[in-house]
């Protein structure tokens, strides 16, 4: 079979709520590249590695999952109906002319329950007759004023039909296409928050980095991790909670935080705390930890398999990676709070060291950039392997958080 590259970028809902992912795939490794180019070959592949090897449901749990098809495909499944009418939204690339065979086939997948998403849509007369079968139009926002936007939006203007902004950079995009009516959301603008010149950490991210410069003291003890977390009763209750749940099945219930620091250890414990106290922070989309903690894991176990030693520095660097975001403050003022190593502040905030290159290559695999991590020889297999794996894991561990 060959080897594929699969991730997925959420969509999200007008009151930050997941709505479904959409799947980017690239075949890779040197003689496959030119075939799977075609973007019916690529497809079809991720269709038949997403539900026959990985598991649809690994990938996006209960949520839909878009995925970008082509002319041909559209008609061969039109004519064969082989994808389930509940899990998948077929998204049309916008390289598809709306000839009669094409409109044809949409008015047949939409009667059979089929939802028809419209990929960079442009309207102009020759593909407005798309949006009559659409249920959801995809806009590319970067690099538009609001008024163009708007000029757009008139356009394709259905009932029924759901607009979708993609590629929202930044706080501001986001709430002018809140305000132009827009139901769902993509983009970057989570893990590129708007930058705080010169602001002091707000209040109200206080008592978070507190926690987590206490945690990530180096000459942290036993007893005073116990204090740390003792005081806590939030993050005592989950510590107790996550470590009797079934996910570990103890012969015995652990009842005292010491317990629970001898079982798991310092370092796993002084990390699991880390995620704890940063998915604590409520005012942010709960997609947005789940996305920093896939992030931590798969750093962790990249790092393993390509530097060797117990992961704990890869796993730190992947989840403070997106501090910025969840803390509304620029990273580097956060890295500044916090008694980080020199090899961790490295990695941070230039991209340097073994932890530092482990996060460059996970951060562009989440964007989707197959070609630089060609160029850089790593194995497709591994790869998906370590996302898989921390998406697994993720959803087991934030599981038993919210329980």
């Amino acid at each position: 079979m060959t080897p594929v590259f699969v991730a997925r970028q959420p969509v999200f809902t007008r009151d930050m709520r997941l709505f479904g992912y959409e799947l980017l795939f690239r075949a890779a490794e040197g003689d496959q590249r030119a075939e799977v180019l075609d973007e019916d070959v690529a497809t079809r592949q991720l269709l038949m590695n997403t539900f026959t090897v990985i598991g649809l449901e690994q990938l996006v749990g209960h949520n839909p999952a878009l995925v970008n098809v082509g002319r041909a495909f559209l008609l061969q499944e039109a004519a064969n109906r082989s994808l389930p009418t509940r899990g998948v939204i077929l998204e049309v690339l916008e390289t598809v002319t709306p000839d009669p065979e094409v409109l044809a086939a949409l008015a047949t997948l939409r009667k059979a329950g089929v939802r028809i998403c419209l990929d960079d849509f442009e309207p102009t007369p020759e593909t407005l007759p798309l949006v009559e079968y659409a249920d959801i139009v995809k806009i590319e926002v970067e690099g538009r004023s609001a008024r163009e936007i708007a000029r757009i939006v008139e356009q394709i203007k259905r009932p029924g039909v759901r607009l979708l902004a993609e590629k929202i950079e930044d706080r501001q995009q986001f709430r002018d296409c809140l305000d132009l009516g827009f139901q769902y959301f993509q983009g970057y603008f989570l893990s590129r928050p708007r930058t705080v010149r010169g602001a002091a950490i707000p209040s109200s991210r206080l008592p978070t980095v507190r926690l987590l410069a206490a945690i990530q003291k180096p000459e942290l003890e036993v007893a005073e991790l116990e204090r740390i977390i003792g005081t806590d009763v939030g993050l005592s209750y989950r510590l107790l909670r996550y470590l009797n749940s079934a996910y570990y099945q103890l012969q015995r219930p652990l009842d005292s935080i010491r317990q629970a620091i001898l079982y798991l250890g310092l370092n796993e414990l002084r990390r699991w705390a880390s995620l704890m106290a940063i998915a604590a922070v409520d005012d942010k989309p709960s997609e947005l930890i789940s996305m920093l903690t896939v992030r931590a894991r798969m750093c962790e176990l990249l790092g393993r398999q390509l530097h060797g030693g117990d992961g704990d520095t890869f796993f730190t660097v992947g989840l403070f990676s997106g501090l910025d975001a969840v803390l509304d403050v620029p990273l580097a003022e956060v890295v500044a709070e916090l008694p980080l190593s020199q090899d961790v502040h490295q990695a941070l905030l230039h991209r340097q060291g073994p932890a530092g290159q482990v996060l460059d290559c996970v951060l562009h695999y989440e964007a989707g950039d197959w070609d630089w991590l060609e160029l850089r020889q790593h194995t497709p297999d591994t790869v998906l392997q370590a996302y898989l794996d921390a998406i697994d894991w993720t959803r087991t561990v934030l599981e038993q958080y919210s329980a």
